[in-house]
């Protein structure tokens, strides 16, 4: 059983760093951790790469050769690493029997709630290499200090995880540069809890690109309360590091458990009861606010 994250989020949201500061934590703390870079765009890597797709294709190859933007030519790689999973599987093979996994994807936000490519190759992984899978979505934290942008923020959340069925955990990254956007409309706990979205009603309102919009606003913010599967937990990457330092690491960025301990308890357990505990653990992630545990005790598990 191999344990690891799917990275994703918009681009600039931090899941380079984050992917960065996450490996460090992790062999910080004894664990084997293998960073897989799925971004062919991304040439500037600041960890050291057990796995680059840049070795496979290259955005600005695709580009060149088939006359394809930067969004085209993303759709077109992760179309060919499909097609060619199996230099993928190939590679992670001598990885998977003691290494924690990190896949660093693209920051483009479509082929996560729109496109099935990218689906597919995490599917395919996740079925032939036995994997068990936590999708970490990072957004940049400054989209608080807009009504609009938090809204949006909040669609492409629960379009993610409509789309990827995974289990899924939101983080407003930057955190520490929050106060720098202005002061918030309310405080930060409305905006990680994402209930009660009538009060941004009158913000919406107020202001004059949305003003036109009201029942689409009304309408798009029941939306996601009827779903009521979006939260955020806050992330604050140099707060990491500091304490890093000190080797006194504090990383609250929180993980559900669920599958994984299903997983770890399948081979003790009999049909009917195992049955049970998977129908619970569904039942406990679609509450509005989910159980949860420290990420420091899924990285402490064993591989």
């Amino acid at each position: 059983m191999v344990f690891g994250q799917v990275v994703i989020g918009p681009p600039g949201s931090g899941k380079t760093t984050y992917c960065n500061g996450m490996s460090q934590f992790l062999q910080l703390i004894g664990r084997k951790v293998a960073v897989i870079n799925l971004d062919p765009a991304n040439d500037s890597l600041p960890y050291e790469c057990a796995i680059n797709i840049e070795e496979l294709i290259k955005l600005s190859d695709v580009m060149a050769e088939q006359s394809l933007g930067p969004n085209g030519g993303l759709v077109y790689c992760m179309d060919y690493l499909e097609k060619n999973i199996d230099w993928l599987e190939s590679k992670l093979r001598p990885l998977i029997k003691d290494h924690y996994l990190l896949f660093d994807f693209p920051g483009q936000v479509e082929l996560f709630f729109l496109h099935q490519n990218a689906k597919r190759v995490v599917m395919k992984l996740i079925k032939k290499l036995n994997l068990r899978l936590t999708v970490v979505h990072l957004v940049d934290a400054h989209l608080c200090s807009d009504p609009g942008k938090y809204v949006s923020a909040l669609l492409l959340s629960l379009s993610t995880m409509l789309h990827l069925e995974l289990p899924h955990v939101n983080v407003l990254s930057k955190i520490d540069l929050i106060e720098s956007y202005g002061k918030l409309a309310f405080n930060l706990d409305f905006y990680t809890d994402a209930q009660d979205l009538s009060y941004l009603q009158h913000h919406l309102d107020q202001d004059p690109r949305s003003a036109k919009l009201k029942k689409l606003n009304k309408e798009l913010c029941e939306v996601i309360e009827d779903y009521s599967l979006v939260n955020f937990t806050t992330l604050d990457i140099q707060a990491c590091h500091s304490e890093r330092e000190k080797k006194n690491v504090e990383f609250n960025s929180y993980v559900t458990y669920h599958i994984e301990f299903a997983a770890v308890q399948e081979k003790y357990m009999k049909d009917d009861e195992l049955d049970s505990l998977i129908r619970q653990s569904i039942s406990l992630s679609l509450r509005p606010t989910p159980s949860l545990v420290p990420i420091e005790w899924l990285a402490s598990q064993p591989p």
